[in-house]
């Protein structure tokens, strides 16, 4: 790990002004640090060199608390695991906790941030090897993926430049619930909508959201979410072991269904599949008015893979095609994560990571 100085800060101003002053410095880079989990690790691996650290964790950001127009509002600080059990998130936003249970481990989620989670690298066997070139480490330098191994890379979504994957399971669920993101700099706030926060690779892989260097987010709202998403959700993961595993497909589904059997309101955001949460509101649109069925699950699910292509899409040569079985898998997976959310089944991991933390299932 290469040499850094550390800093600490009680107030935002200060933190952002902190940030301010060593970005000056074209000389100096410098982060933002809380929980560190994913931060630490790219240090470590010698994929992040930050010449300072601005330690937040004394930042008044790790409230969670209801909003006037009846969303929630997230603390950036807030842990994971006391974002889970709040019982604001239990009660009104089930898809969110069964997707944070899903994460990483009891361990992590206890230490992990909310605003971290966001801010977490794509994954790659490629990128999270200083030795290997790779246009994350060295823009145009090249996408050795794209010849080798593919077999967890994107099938949405992504370019000749880089095929890695988002690894959360946190912002799959954000990204169904249409969350915002609130950041700050000395410039002043700004918000961004959740779709917008992560971006594809295009030719600027090393990019893997639209957050300036220099902001600093502060919160995460969510909307008010159709009073029927309470008791049909649900968060579907697969992935090769059953805990402390990136999700090779998972799917975040919630269903409003009408006392007729027909649904509402849908919403469905994958994870595992694309350098961001993907989501494709045009095709949730094709089951609104449409009997909560298996057979209207196909009509959606179709629509979503229909822009689906092994090793992430053209420009990929076709003998990185190491994931095509991934289409099949994520169309079977949103069709029986609409199934569990219609007949409320929260998760296929809760009760897992319930036994974890020594709960009972919720």
């Amino acid at each position: 790990m290469n040499p850094f100085q550390y800093t600490t800060c009680t107030d935002i101003d200060s933190a952002l002004a902190a940030m301010a002053s060593h970005r000056d410095a074209a000389h100096c880079q410098a982060r933002f640090v809380a929980g560190g989990t994913n931060l630490i690790d790219l240090m470590k691996e010698r994929l992040a060199h930050p010449a300072t650290l601005i330690d937040i964790n004394g930042l008044p950001l790790a409230d969670i608390v209801p909003t006037d127009d009846g969303g929630l509002r997230l603390g950036a600080l807030a842990r994971n695991a006391d974002t889970a059990d709040h019982p604001l998130v239990r009660t009104h936003y089930p898809l969110l906790r069964a997707a944070i249970m899903a994460g990483a481990s009891p361990q992590l989620r206890n230490m992990a941030t909310n605003g971290g989670n966001l801010l977490q690298r794509t994954r790659c066997y490629y990128f999270y090897d200083a030795n290997v070139p790779c246009n994350k480490h060295t823009p145009g330098s090249g996408c050795p993926a794209t010849q080798g191994l593919a077999r967890q890379h994107a099938i949405f979504g992504a370019s000749a430049h880089c095929i890695a994957t988002h690894p959360s399971d946190m912002c799959v669920a954000l990204a169904a619930l249409d969350a915002m993101v609130h950041v700050r700099s000395v410039r002043g706030p700004r918000t961004i909508a959740f779709a917008e926060f992560h971006r594809l690779p295009g030719t600027q892989p090393e990019l893997d959201t639209t957050l300036a260097p220099d902001e600093l987010i502060t919160h995460i709202q969510l909307p008010p979410a159709p009073r029927g998403f309470e008791a049909h959700s649900t968060y579907l993961k697969l992935r090769e072991r059953a805990s402390y595993a990136f999700a090779l497909v998972s799917v975040a589904a919630a269903l409003d269904i009408g006392e007729d059997g027909r649904v509402r309101a849908v919403r469905v955001a994958l994870g595992g599949v694309a350098h961001k949460p993907w989501r494709n509101v045009p095709a949730e649109s094709l089951l609104v008015g449409q009997p909560a069925d298996k057979a209207s699950f196909k009509v959606l699910a179709d629509a979503v893979m229909a822009d689906a292509r092994a090793a992430g899409g053209p420009g990929v040569p076709e003998s990185s095609h190491g994931n095509s079985w991934k289409i099949p898998m994520a169309h079977r997976a949103i069709v029986r994560a609409l199934e569990m959310a219609a007949a409320g089944i929260p998760s296929n991991t809760g009760e897992d990571g319930a036994r974890c933390r020594g709960e009972q299932p919720a």
